[in-house]
C-alpha cells in the first residue's frame, strides 16, 4: 500500500511563494511517477504538473507552466511543487498522487494513489 502526505500549503498574498512537499511511503520510490493535481471549490480536480521516475521529464498545465516546478528527491521519497508568482485562481487543495510508471503521466485517470490534499489559498 501507497501512503502520500502533503505538506506545506497555506495562505499567501498574490504574487507570493510556497512550496508543497508530498511525502512517500510503503513502496520503491523511484519507481513511480508522481504528479500534482488540484480542487477548486465546485470544479473538478485538474492537473498541475508531473514528473517521471527520476526526475529528468516533466510536464506542466499551461495555467501553471512558467510559474511552477515539480521536482523530486528519490533519497527522501519526497516530490515537490514550486509555486511562484501566485495568482488568485491558484486557490485549491492540492493532491499528489503516484502511479508506477516509468513515464510521465499527466492524466488525473492514470494514477492510482492519491495524498488527503493540502489547502492554497492565494489572496488578492
Amino acid at each position: 500500500q501507497v501512503q502520500l502526505v502533503e505538506s506545506g500549503g497555506g495562505l499567501v498574498q498574490a504574487g507570493g511563494s510556497l512550496r508543497l512537499s508530498c511525502a512517500a511511503s510503503g513502496h520503491t520510490f523511484s519507481s513511480y511517477a508522481m504528479g500534482w493535481f488540484r480542487q477548486a471549490p465546485g470544479k473538478e480536480r485538474e492537473f498541475v504538473a508531473a514528473i517521471n521516475w527520476s526526475g529528468a521529464g516533466t510536464y506542466y498545465a499551461v495555467s501553471v507552466k512558467g510559474r511552477f516546478t515539480i521536482s523530486r528527491d528519490n533519497a527522501k521519497n519526497t516530490v515537490y511543487l514550486q509555486m511562484n508568482s501566485l495568482k488568485s485562481e491558484d486557490t485549491a487543495v492540492y493532491y499528489c498522487a503516484a502511479v508506477q510508471a516509468m513515464t510521465v503521466v499527466a492524466g488525473r485517470g492514470g494514477y492510482d494513489y492519491w495524498g488527503q490534499g493540502t489547502q492554497v489559498t492565494v489572496s488578492s
